[in-house]
């Protein structure tokens, strides 16, 4: 039986990081950078863990990718992330050069879209994958805080 290698198989990996993330007490988001259908990185956010508030999932997972390919640009690689990148996020994810970004659940308040932040002009968005499940989660997270 063949595996389909889809956004929302991918987006998967992408949940499970975000859960690790929600176990260990951070705000759940995960990411996962794919090329060719290979995960070549997975994490979620450490800000807690490393007192870093830059410390974002999708932060960590160019950092990730960029290492395992021995490069800092991504260009044959697609982020799946379960929240909406954040301006810095995006800033970022801009300067990787990576083509497609694979997102969940939208951030209203502070998803880059909202806060003037941009991508590279030839990366192509796709939003709303696993949206209510992404969103779920991160609901929540955030009842249990207060």
């Amino acid at each position: 039986m063949e595996m389909l290698f889809t956004d929302e198989y991918f987006m998967e990996m992408a949940l499970r990081e975000a859960q690790t993330a929600f176990d260990q007490g951070e705000i759940p988001v995960g990411a996962v950078v794919v090329s060719q259908n290979q995960i070549l990185a997975r994490t979620h956010n450490l800000t807690e863990l490393l007192r870093d508030v830059t410390a974002h999932a999708e932060i960590q997972a160019i950092s990730s990718a960029a290492n395992f390919l021995g490069g800092k640009y991504l260009k044959d690689c697609t982020l799946y992330v379960t929240l909406e990148p954040c301006a810095m996020c995006a800033g970022a994810l801009y300067w990787s050069q990576i083509p497609r970004v694979v997102f969940g659940a939208a951030d209203h308040k502070r998803g880059y879209r909202s806060m003037g932040g941009q991508l590279h002009p030839k990366t192509t968005v796709k939003s709303g994958v696993l949206e209510a499940r992404c969103a779920e989660l991160m609901t929540h997270f955030f009842k249990g805080k207060r």
